[in-house]
């Protein structure tokens, strides 16, 4: 199978490069940079899609960039980056006179409101409440296809949550103060900590990837990217602590984190959301890494 991703150099794209090739599958990657393998986002709008049997947008700015501090401009690439590039890529498919048999969009749990008690699956209704949600809604509508396409072409969008892994994401971020003694947890700590390893997520974009048996649903098929257990961010907080063998005593409140990141980006850690993935259960994806101790033992190597 020939695969298209966007955004396919970034922490999970080189993850799911790795897997698809390691299954047999080619893969070219839609970058900003040319390069062997890859196509430019310009290309793409001036040729057309190159053949290919599934297509994938992990494209976007990357919203806990440390060295980014939110504002307005910055608010808009977060928003433009990640509608834009889906735009291209679905308007792309649409007007392929061969167009793939799945296309994929990787989006995010902050569709779903925080809470402390509301459970969420790939059935909830929900509705934008804040900026971030407000993006979900305008993102994920960019990439639906015409109802004539959709017909040939299975529609699905993955919501993950905190991806975990070794070389990126917000591991590489969170592991020097952890080794340095100084971890604790975020806001009260009581929030839940929707995760799931990169591993996993390359999973289930890869079995999301694969081609219907049948005629495909015209309806979009959406998948929570998360692991199947629920957790808190304490528990998340003091297992990582456990595993490196160091004291986890020094909590980040809420209006520092408030402070550091902007309230608007800070709810994606002080608050979270229990996402089941129902959905991805059924369809029969077996998780590499189901909970935090075997997901963490694999990044810290312990």
């Amino acid at each position: 199978m020939r695969v298209l991703i966007g955004g396919g150099s970034g922490f999970v794209g080189r993850e799911l490069t790795r897997l698809l090739r390691n299954k047999g599958h080619e893969v070219t990657i839609i970058s900003r940079q040319p390069g062997p393998g890859k196509i430019t986002w310009g290309e793409l709008e001036s040729r057309g899609l190159p053949p290919c049997e599934g297509a994938v947008n992990l494209a976007g700015e990357n919203l806990m960039n440390p060295l980014r501090w939110w504002n307005e401009s910055y608010k808009k690439d977060l928003f433009s980056s990640r509608i834009d590039t889906t735009k291209t890529l679905a308007q792309a498919i649409a007007a392929s006179s061969s167009p793939p048999r799945s296309w994929v969009l990787v989006s995010a749990v902050a569709c779903y409101r925080p809470s402390l008690t509301a459970e969420y699956t790939e059935d909830s209704e929900w509705s934008p409440f804040d900026l971030l949600s407000q993006l979900l809604k305008e993102w994920e509508a960019s990439a639906l296809l015409p109802e004539n396409v959709a017909k040939n072409t299975k529609q699905v969008v993955i919501r993950p949550g905190v991806v975990l892994g070794r070389d990126g994401g917000a591991m590489k971020q969170m592991l020097l103060p952890f080794w340095l003694g100084l971890g604790g947890t975020l806001g009260s700590g009581t929030q839940p900590f929707p995760w799931i390893h990169v591993s996993d997520l390359a999973g289930i974009i890869a079995h999301a990837l694969e081609p219907p048996a049948d005629t495909p649903s015209p309806s979009v098929q959406v998948l929570n990217g998360v692991a199947p257990t629920l957790n808190t961010n304490y528990e998340f907080t003091k297992e990582l602590g456990r595993l490196l063998r160091r004291p986890t005593i020094f909590p980040v409140p809420g209006f520092v984190m408030n402070a550091l990141l902007g309230s608007e980006r800070a709810v994606v850690l002080t608050q979270g959301q229990k996402v089941i993935p129902k959905r991805t259960l059924e369809a029969g994806f077996q998780y590499k890494y189901p909970d935090l101790t075997s997901a963490l033992k694999e990044i810290v190597g312990s």
